[in-house]
C-alpha cells in the first residue's frame, strides 16, 4: 500500500502527520458547482480532489495520506497519486467518515499526529501546509478556519489524542466550544481557501490552481471558463 513511511526532507520535524483527506462521492460532489462547470462538475470535483492530495503527498511534514472514499473513479486516481485510499465508513457523513479514517490512521501509525484535510483546495501549497502542521504540533488539538471564517479546513490531533471532528456549517465555531485551539499563521491562504461555490472558484483560480484543475478550468462551458480562469500553480 502507498502513502506511508519516511519522507526526505521531514526528519527535522518535531511532528509528523497522517493526513485524513473525505471525498465524497463524485456524483453528490460539488453540486453548488454545476452552475460554472455544468456536465463537467464530476470532474472537476475530482480534479480538486486530486490537486489536493498531491500537493498533500508533497509537503514533508506528511508521513501519509488516508483518502476516505467509497467513489471507484477517485480510488483509482488516489491510489495512483500515492494515497491510501480508505473504504468501508459507517456513514451518516462527513464526521464519521473522518473518525473512521482516523482510526485507521492511528491503528497504522500510532505515534504520528491525525489530521483531517478539506478535499477542495486546489491552489494548497505543500510548504503553507508544513507551516501549519509545525504550528499545529504545539498543541493537543488545534484548528485552522477557512477564509470565510465560519468553517474550517483543517483539523489536527496530537499523536494518542482524538480528532473529533465537527465539519461542516459553522465549524469554527463548534471546534472552539470543542476546546481545539486556532491556528493564526500568516500567509497560508492556499490552506484557508476551499471551493464550495462558482465565486469560490473564481477566486482561487486566482491563486493559482494545481495542474488538474487548471485543465479543467479550460473545458468549461463557454461563459463560465472567463468567469473562474486563472493560472497553474507553480
Amino acid at each position: 500500500m502507498t502513502g506511508f513511511g519516511d519522507r526526505d526532507g521531514a526528519s527535522h520535524l518535531g511532528a509528523r502527520w497522517s493526513l485524513i483527506v473525505p471525498v465524497k462521492h463524485l456524483g453528490r460532489a460539488k453540486t453548488r458547482l454545476a452552475r460554472a462547470a455544468g456536465d463537467l462538475r464530476e470532474e472537476l470535483a475530482l480534479a480538486i480532489a486530486c490537486d489536493t492530495v498531491a500537493a498533500a503527498l508533497a509537503c514533508a511534514a506528511t508521513a501519509a495520506v488516508f483518502a476516505v472514499t467509497e467513489d471507484p473513479r477517485a480510488r483509482a486516481e488516489l491510489t495512483e497519486l500515492g494515497a491510501a485510499v480508505v473504504g468501508g465508513e459507517p456513514g451518516g457523513g462527513l464526521n464519521p467518515a473522518l473518525e473512521h479514517g482516523a482510526r485507521v490512521a492511528a491503528a497504522g501509525f500510532p505515534g504520528f499526529g491525525v489530521c483531517a484535510l478539506s478535499a477542495d483546495l486546489p491552489a494548497l501549497r505543500p510548504e503553507e501546509l508544513e507551516r501549519v502542521l509545525t504550528a499545529a504540533s504545539t498543541h493537543g488539538r488545534s484548528f485552522l478556519a477557512d477564509t470565510p471564517g465560519a468553517g474550517t479546513t483543517l483539523l489536527a490531533a496530537a499523536p494518542g489524542g482524538r480528532l473529533a471532528p465537527a465539519f461542516e456549517g459553522a465549524s469554527r465555531a463548534r471546534h472552539l466550544a470543542g476546546g481545539a485551539r486556532e491556528l493564526l499563521i500568516p500567509d497560508v491562504a492556499s490552506v484557508r481557501r476551499d471551493v464550495d461555490t462558482p465565486e469560490d472558484l473564481a477566486a482561487v483560480a486566482e491563486m493559482g490552481v494545481g495542474p488538474r484543475t487548471s485543465a479543467l478550468l479550460e473545458r468549461l462551458p463557454t461563459g463560465h471558463a472567463d468567469r473562474t480562469h486563472g493560472r497553474a500553480r507553480s
